[in-house]
Parts: C-alpha cells; sequence; structure tokens
C-alpha cells in the first residue's frame, strides 16, 4: 500500500469525523456547557441575592431590635410612673385616714375632757353641799369650820 494513499484516507476519515463531531456532538456538548455556566451564574446570583437579603434582614432585625427595646424602655418608664403616682396615691389616702383617726381621737379627748370636768364640777357642787351642811349642822366654831375645810381639801384632791 501507498503510503499517500493511507496518509489522505485517514485525513479524509479525520476531517469527516470532525465535521461529524462539530455538527452532532459538539453542539449538545456547547449547549449542555452554556446550560451549566448558566445554572452556576444563575445560583451566584441567587447566592448574592440571598447575601443582600440576609443583610437586609439583619439590618431590619437590628431596627425591631432598637425599636423593641425602646418601647421596653418606655413601657418600663410608664409602670414606674404608674407605680410612683399609686404610691403617692396611698400616701395621700393613709394620710387622710390618719388625720382624720387623729380629727376623731381628739374629739373624742375633748368629749372625755368635757365630761370628766362636769363630774369633777358634780362632785365639787356636791363636796362643797355637804361640807355646808356640815358646817351649818355644827355650831359655828373657827377650828372646826378650818377642820372642815381641810377635810373638804382632802376629798378634793
Amino acid at each position: 500500500m501507498n503510503l499517500n494513499a493511507t496518509l489522505y484516507l485517514q485525513l479524509l476519515v479525520f476531517f469527516i469525523l470532525a465535521l461529524f463531531t462539530m455538527k452532532f456532538v459538539w453542539p449538545p456538548i456547547v449547549k449542555a456547557l452554556d446550560e451549566r455556566a448558566k445554572k452556576i451564574a444563575d445560583g451566584l446570583a441567587a447566592a448574592d441575592k440571598a447575601k443582600s437579603d440576609l443583610a437586609l434582614a439583619e439590618k431590619r432585625v437590628v431596627e425591631e431590635m432598637r425599636k423593641a427595646r425602646e418601647s421596653a424602655g418606655d413601657v418600663r418608664a410608664s409602670a414606674e410612673r404608674q407605680s410612683s403616682q399609686l404610691v403617692d396615691e396611698a400616701r395621700a389616702e393613709a394620710a387622710r385616714i390618719i388625720a382624720q383617726a387623729r380629727e376623731a381621737a381628739q374629739a373624742e379627748a375633748g368629749v372625755a375632757a368635757q365630761r370628766a370636768k362636769e363630774a369633777l364640777c358634780d362632785q365639787v357642787a356636791q363636796l362643797a353641799v355637804a361640807g355646808a351642811e356640815k358646817i351649818l349642822r355644827r355650831e359655828i366654831n373657827t377650828q372646826v369650820h378650818a377642820e372642815l375645810l381641810a377635810n373638804l381639801k382632802q376629798e378634793l384632791q
């Protein structure tokens, strides 16, 4: 065989195989590679979008946490104001009740003192009458009168 014919025949088969490969094999491979590259690009874009969404979500979380802290602070301050107001009202009510009780006790003490004075006056009057009666029953004698007055004085004490 001739070396040139073999070489030409191999060259012809190579070109036919290359044409066949370029026409039927290469397009599906290129298409698969393009689809794979597109999927990778879409995945990277989705990852970037997810990263930006995550950053945005983190910012929202930080903002919501700040708002929650402020709200909690406001609620705590309101509760403290309300509790101090309730304590002040309770103190005022207690002071009012104490003042009323003090006034009632003073009034009762005044009434009791007045009764005691009246009872004492009644006793003094009775003793004076009794002393006068004793003086009048006895004869008029200065020494006897002085004795009776001393006894009356002791009874008054």
